[in-house]
């Protein structure tokens, strides 16, 4: 194994796996069926199966892939593995992640990586003391990248982003607020772009359909005097998803709906990656399998879930005490 150490948030493991790298996925949801399909159609991976609470619904996802079985506990499908997916309700993330670093096994885990800066932290620090690769689903940053936000040389001085929309019919991820579940998508990018960590934050939110936060806004001061603003809600009206990125020497505005990016910079930014990033969350599954085998480090680190964790908790703590006293 090789570590590379340049900063708790980038500290990575790259492996040596030699060989096809058995992988299995913990929960049958939608995201763990788009996994188990990118793992299964891998030159590099070898998809094994799949385990969840519910067998019936392993067994249908097993069945549509057309590859791999259905294990009877998540001991069983780890003892089968060299690397566990962890794609299940975002407040068991945590534990199922260390369980599977202690088992020894390579880990992707959806985001969170935690519900807390400090258990965050801990895992990242786990993975490093157990020498495995430990990624974490922040696939969007794949997305920024390849529109080359992050390559252009200048910091932001200030970042608006709003992500709304309406309830989930199905309920998805109402075990963790709006911030853990949406917001916490923009913090990760708005902190990469501001290339530095907060320094503090404030925040409103209220509750709507769910006992927790559904919708919340939170102002962010960066160590380098940038300032962002953020607004998530899952009880929208309809789908806004878009942010403004206002540099010295002009500003870009997304909208990630249209796809329709203005641009008053001299930088060049893409508005359509689709030629050269079809499939985020392929390109992120093949990222993880590479660093186990070594062929690259990888681009998602425990550090960056960590860090994004760590943000997710100040502002949801920031947005709380409103909903109380509401």
């Amino acid at each position: 194994m090789k570590r590379i150490e340049t900063s708790a948030r980038t500290a990575t493991v790259v492996g040596n796996h030699q060989g096809k790298v058995r992988v299995g996925v913990v929960g049958a949801g939608v995201f763990g069926g788009y996994h188990a399909q990118k793992f299964a159609g891998s030159d590099y991976a070898e998809f094994v199966g799949m385990f969840d609470l519910n067998a019936e619904a392993a067994g249908k996802q097993i069945a549509k892939i057309g590859q791999g079985r259905v294990f009877g506990s998540f001991e069983e499908l780890a003892d089968a593995c060299d690397a566990l997916v962890i794609a299940t309700p975002a407040s068991s993330h945590a534990m199922l992640t260390r369980k599977a670093l202690e088992a020894g096994k390579h880990a992707l885990v959806e985001k969170p990586l935690a519900l807390t800066g400090q258990e965050a932290r801990a895992l990242a620090k786990l993975a490093l003391d157990r020498d495995l690769v430990l990624s974490v689903g922040h696939q969007e940053r794949l997305v920024f990248e390849a529109m080359g936000l992050f390559s252009t040389g200048e910091r932001p001085k200030r970042i608006e982003g709003v992500r709304m929309g309406p309830a989930s019919p199905e309920g998805r991820c109402e075990d963790v607020s709006v911030v853990f579940d949406l917001m916490i998508h923009d913090l990760d990018l708005t902190a990469e772009l501001f290339g530095g960590d907060v320094k503090g934050a404030d925040g409103t939110g209220y509750s709507a359909h769910t006992r927790l936060l559904d919708h919340a806004s939170a102002e962010l001061h960066f160590a380098n005097n940038g300032h962002a603003k953020l607004t998530a809600s899952r009880c929208a009206e309809k789908r806004e998803r878009w942010m403004r990125i206002e540099y010295a020497t002009g500003v870009v505005e997304i909208d990630f709906i249209t796809r329709e990016v203005k641009n008053t910079t001299k930088f060049d930014i893409r508005a359509d990656v689709s030629a050269i990033l079809p499939d985020p969350l392929k390109a992120a599954d093949e990222a993880f399998v590479a660093a186990i085998q070594g062929r690259a480090a990888p681009v998602i680190t425990g550090g960056v879930g960590a860090r994004a964790a760590a943000m997710a908790e100040l502002v949801e703590g920031c947005a709380m005490p409103v909903t109380a006293a509401a």
